[in-house]
């Protein structure tokens, strides 16, 4: 590690950061000392009751919020976080008013839209009227498979308004994996579009809607957005039950909002884990809980500010959406983008930042290396004097994707690597204002949030890799999985490995400046010769070569019972895996990572197979590798790239 950081936010900065604010609150409010974020995080942790009761003020929530804070804290599973609250998350992400820009929105270079804070306002109320004119109640489900678009975001918060719970996906996914995540979860209201963008091309969406409607007997009505041209054309050949997205709408132009007050554990959303080991787990999230979090996540961990423009590059299947949708209770314009983040070329969304006066960028570490890889340098071709911070997330960003976001985007930026979850819609670690970031680290842990490595036989550890945990309660545990009665599946996914202990399944190490570093995901990690290697340490050797795009790294079992590490290449075009190429890399692994990462085999492959959501699917090739059957395949972008592993000859034993 570098002996300086690569940014310190300026005193000025600091001071004027929402986290000092609330420091000094807290300091008023309960004369307690704090004068760095580590004592901020440990107060924040110690005392749970005052910190999200202090939180609660500070942020301005609106809604009731009783007399207790935490009931059942001495058991995570059992906790419940304000019990006598009433509130609306829609309310709160709505309390703004008038014609500044809530949403602006881009689909590639084909649509352009603005939506002000009163337009907003006006079309949640209409979509909830809409709704109980349809026959929908507080507790049903709605369902959207739609792109990251303005109606989204108005369907959403008009069935929160009413406690209908939301759930929604990509249109680029196939029927099978709408039906795997929908079927469970029986929506009585479907909302979709027409058509979307990709890549310069349009894909519309009639026939996979029809197809998946045939196994959705629930669903009692179809809104379909206009998006592509098309939508009359699609509601004729949907049937009776179709209507436009304007025409379910214009029987209530003078419906006003309204906002039910809700228990702060009223269901919100229903979230899918990536379904790659099976069919997806439905994971409900509770309003309160995910109000709360987000507002600390995006007010005190991002020093987002009102009239700030924030930016996710995400779909309406990946948690970034909803978290990104908070940012409107934090007072900030979203900049909405669907379609794909290099139509036409690597400047889209560089250009988009430009234009709009992007303040916060958010992205995936895939993105920033693809970035890097490309050439683009998008300092030197645009103004983005007003980016304060930029977000990566999806998977651990390496040391040269810090580098570049300093040499190449901007040389005083916040840059935060964030890393937590679906199951918990929010961060175990994250960013905030008042550190320094170090090349290739997560700055520390999140507020309110009691994160510890642990070793294998439940030790807490330093200077070494083990398990990520979180020993104490936090409010977007989920309030249960869907079908799930007993709780059995609930418990086995994050309580069994370590008893009464969140296990999140990441491989983590503390750093000396008490930031983390994740080395991928547990159950992808390698165990050569009886030791633990994470993924992220290969890649982060290989992927600094320019010869390299993407790698992926699994385990393959030996006859003598042990495993030999076996890395997949997917290469820069033109280039071929020689000899010599096959000698640099094990070269560059042994001298950046240790003789125990450098693989038994390097073999190249044209494509690597990814999630929706950008993420590499280390267990799903690993199991086409051994011969078993991959479950779940519409989880992915790209499923026939597994093809490019069965059989592979560079595999035989």
């Amino acid at each position: 590690m570098s002996d300086a950081p690569l940014w310190q936010p300026s005193e000025e900065r600091r001071n004027a950061s929402a986290m000092k604010r609330f420091m000094k609150a807290l300091s008023a409010d309960l004369g307690v000392s704090l004068e760095t974020y580590r004592d901020l995080h440990a107060f924040s942790v110690e005392r749970m009751e005052d910190f999200w009761s202090e939180l609660w003020d500070f942020c301005d929530v609106r809604g009731t919020k009783g007399e207790r804070v935490l009931a059942g804290g001495d058991d995570m599973l059992a906790a419940r976080f304000f019990p006598e609250a009433r509130l609306n998350y829609a309310a709160n992400l709505l309390s703004q008013e008038g014609n500044e820009p809530a949403i602006i929105f881009r689909a590639e270079d084909r649509v352009r839209d603005r939506v002000s804070r009163d337009e907003l306002r006006a079309s949640v109320g209409r979509v909830r009227a809409a709704l109980e004119a349809a026959g929908v109640q507080t507790g049903d489900r709605v369902a959207g498979v739609v792109p990251n678009m303005p109606q989204t975001v108005m369907a959403f918060l008009g069935a929160a308004s009413m406690g209908v719970v939301w759930s929604s996906c990509s249109p680029d996914f196939g029927p099978r994996g709408i039906l795997d995540r929908f079927g469970q979860i029986e929506p009585k209201v479907l909302f979709t579009c027409d058509g979307y963008f990709y890549n310069g091309r349009t894909f519309l969406l009639a026939d996979k809607i029809t197809e998946v409607l045939k196994d959705l007997p629930t669903v009692e009505k179809v809104v379909v957005i206009n998006l592509a041209g098309t939508a009359p054309d699609m509601v004729a050949a949907l049937g009776k039950r179709a209507v436009t997205w304007d025409d379910f709408l214009a029987p209530h132009a003078d419906a006003g909002p309204r906002f039910d007050p809700l228990p702060f554990d009223h269901p919100l959303y229903i979230l899918f884990s990536s379904g790659t080991t099976g069919v997806p787990k439905c994971i409900v999230h509770r309003a309160g809980g995910i109000l709360l979090k987000h507002l600390c996540e995006l007010k005190l961990q991002s020093d987002i500010r009102p009239g700030d423009r924030l930016f996710y590059f995400s779909t309406c299947g990946w948690m970034m959406w909803n978290w990104l949708i908070s940012g409107l209770a934090a007072g900030a314009t979203l900049l909405l983008y669907d379609g794909s983040p290099f139509y036409p070329g690597p400047e889209a969304l560089f250009d988009y930042a430009e234009s709009e006066g992007m303040t916060q960028f958010g992205t995936s570490a895939k993105y920033i290396d693809a970035v890097r890889k490309s050439g683009l340098v998008p300092k030197d071709r645009f103004d983005l004097s007003n980016l304060r911070t930029m977000f990566s997330t999806g998977s651990p960003l390496s040391p040269e994707g810090f580098d570049f976001v300093y040499s190449g985007i901007s040389e005083d930026i916040h840059l935060a690597s964030i890393s937590g979850g679906t199951d918990i819609c929010g961060c175990f670690v994250a960013g905030n204002p008042l550190e320094p970031v170090w090349r290739g680290e997560i700055q520390g842990p999140v507020l309110g949030m009691a994160v510890d490595v642990w070793s294998e036989d439940g030790r807490s550890v330093r200077g070494e890799k083990g398990e990520l945990l979180c020993t104490r309660p936090f409010p977007t545990q989920p309030l249960m999985f869907w079908n799930d009665p007993d709780g059995q599946k609930y418990r086995a996914a994050y309580y069994e490995r370590f008893p009464g202990v969140w296990h999140h399944g990441d491989f983590a190490e503390w750093t000396e400046h008490g930031g983390i570093i994740i080395h991928g995901r547990s159950d992808a990690t390698l165990n050569p010769g009886g030791v633990r290697i994470g993924t992220a340490e290969i890649y982060a050797q290989v992927e600094k070569m320019p010869e390299v795009l993407e790698a992926l790294a699994i385990g393959q079992k030996t006859p003598d019972n042990d495993e030999r590490v076996v890395l997949f290449v997917r290469l820069a075009e033109g280039v071929t895996l020689t000899e010599d190429l096959e000698k640099e890399i094990r070269t560059r692994i042994r001298t950046g990572a240790s003789p125990r990462h450098v693989p038994a085999v390097i073999a190249e492959v044209a494509d690597i197979p990814r999630t929706k959501s950008g993420k590499i699917v280390e267990i799903a090739v690993r199991d086409v590798v051994h011969g078993r059957e991959v479950k779940n395949v519409e989880a992915l972008a790209n499923p026939e790239a597994l093809e490019l592993f069965r059989d592979h000859p560079r595999l035989k034993i």
